[in-house]
């Protein structure tokens, strides 16, 4: 993996606004990985492949990351950064609404990482949990929202997002099937792994 480029891309990106994971959301989900060595992992939400390129240092040897994203010019420039790093054989890019395509995947994961449509997370959650290995984590990014999930925030503008954000909590935290941790890092992180 070239470091440089690596540094590059999270540096443009940090220019331009573009939401990248934070680096001690990385640190944490970097110390699960690691024990974990995943196989296949799944990724919903691309943006420029950051996140994606960063996980390929975790994954057991012939691993490979799933990864999905919408926006047409962000599939492009993920797949550039992909490329300019030279892990192109570890991630494959769906293109298209994770919603539609999610339903459409009949694979099993070791790891999947939910950082995408906020007001989506719970239809995420279900899908994810279809696909999640017996002894797999679920991670979900920007879970606590701003401080707005855990306050009693009610603007309307991010009233959806907030409101199944909570949702997500409420579930991943009451499914006797799973462990889970909210963490206080970055914008928060849902760490939900699958009891045995």
């Amino acid at each position: 993996m070239k470091e440089q480029e690596l540094e590059k891309i999270k540096q443009k990106a940090l220019e331009e606004h573009i939401p990248i994971i934070m680096d001690d959301t990385l640190e944490i989900m970097g110390e699960y990985l690691t024990k974990s060595k995943p196989k296949k992992m799944l990724e919903i939400g691309t943006a420029v492949g950051y996140s994606a390129i960063c996980f390929t240092k975790f994954l057991a040897e012939n691993g490979y990351i799933d990864t999905i994203e919408r926006e047409q010019e962000r599939v492009k420039e993920a797949k550039e950064n992909i490329k300019k790093v030279g892990v192109e054989d570890k991630i494959r890019i769906y293109e298209g609404d994770a919603v539609e395509i999610l339903p459409t995947l009949n694979e099993k994961y070791d790891a999947i990482f939910i950082d995408a449509a906020k007001g989506k997370y719970p239809f995420f959650l279900k899908e994810s949990l279809r696909m999640i290995q017996p002894d797999g984590i679920i991670f979900a990014d920007n879970i606590l929202y701003k401080g707005y999930v855990m306050s009693d925030y009610n603007k309307h503008k991010q009233r959806t997002a907030v409101r199944n954000l909570r949702e997500y909590i409420k579930e991943v935290s009451e499914n006797p099937n799973l462990e889970t941790k909210i963490l206080e890092v970055g914008d928060g992180l849902a760490v939900s792994r699958i009891k045995n």
